[in-house]
């Protein structure tokens, strides 16, 4: 099989790679600057918004994995534009070139479009796949942590303080970035049970994570005792503008985050659970806190 992939240097991607590497298949990847290290494979150097360079990524591709994804701008036209277009262009190319196979990394978010514009174009991108004619599945990961994250990156770095600031209420669901690339691997082959389904992966902890354990979990795995504030949504709402009047278009918490963060419920629903005899999650997510932050330090970044 000759697999297509975007998001290629991004954190799942590279995840999706590490797997890949050495197997000697045929990959070929798309990204916006081309690294240094190809790794065996073989690269193209573009973006979503190019159907030149897309048609030359899916040319003889039975399988396109597709992870590329704008997930925090301070402008929710960005959204828009990588993330409904980006996929209609991808659908488009996939199509002329006759793939027949589409895995599409959607989000949780997509679940509630009305709470953030960037769940709001998961859910547009997701109608397009479904609209397309190929045989897709989609695929909401909930929370992804792991080495190279830079999300979760912030809470390691403020949980090693002893105080995590974390949203008051709720409870969210978690999955290992090396997990969530399994996944999409097991996936590219279609099949009974998997075709034009949506699969809602986790680390198979029933009813997710409160927050507060969460954080405390983190906080273990950096080797402290953390105390947790929680922040109601108008305290969420007050910081994400703080935060992007000070960090600008580099905010981590922007206003449209914030609405998403807010919400209660960010669990996997156990009905768009995977079959266990394609897939089951094989870390456990307070193993993986403690190898990812060790990884952190290994890096510097912790």
């Amino acid at each position: 099989m000759t697999l297509a992939l975007t998001g290629g240097t991004g954190f799942v991607g590279q995840a999706v790679l590490d797997l890949l590497e050495g197997r000697g298949e045929r990959v070929r990847v798309l990204a916006r600057n081309v690294p240094e290290n190809k790794r065996g494979f073989r690269w193209v150097d573009g973006s979503l918004s190019e159907p030149f360079k897309l048609a030359h990524l899916v040319a003889d591709a039975e399988c396109v994995i597709h992870i590329a994804g704008l997930t925090r701008t301070t402008n929710p036209d960005h959204f828009e534009i990588v993330n409904v277009t980006g996929t209609l262009n991808v659908v488009e190319a996939a199509k002329r070139a006759g793939a027949k196979r589409l895995v599409f990394v959607s989000s949780l978010a997509a679940r509630e479009p009305e709470l953030s514009a960037y769940g709001a174009s998961k859910r547009r991108a997701e109608t397009i796949v479904a609209a397309s004619g190929l045989d897709w599945t989609i695929v909401r990961p909930p929370g992804v942590y792991g080495p190279r994250d830079s999300d979760y990156l912030e809470m390691f770095r403020a949980a090693k303080k002893g105080v995590l600031p974390v949203p008051a209420g709720g409870r969210s669901s978690m999955i290992h970035v090396r997990d969530l690339a399994r996944l999409l691997l097991a996936l590219r082959e279609g099949g009974e049970g998997i075709t034009h389904q949506v699969f809602e992966p986790d680390d198979g902890r029933a009813h997710g994570w409160t927050h507060t354990d969460l954080a405390r979990s983190i906080g273990s795995a950096v080797g402290t005792n953390v105390h947790t504030i929680p922040l109601p949504a108008f305290a969420l709402h007050a910081a994400a503008a703080l935060d992007e009047k000070f960090r600008g278009r580099n905010a981590r918490l922007t206003k449209d985050r914030a609405g998403y963060l807010a919400h209660k419920d960010w669990t996997v629903a156990p009905s768009r659970g995977v079959p266990t005899d394609i897939w089951q999650p094989e870390i456990l997510t307070r193993e993986g806190l403690r190898d990812t932050a060790q990884w952190y330090r290994e890096a510097g970044m912790l």
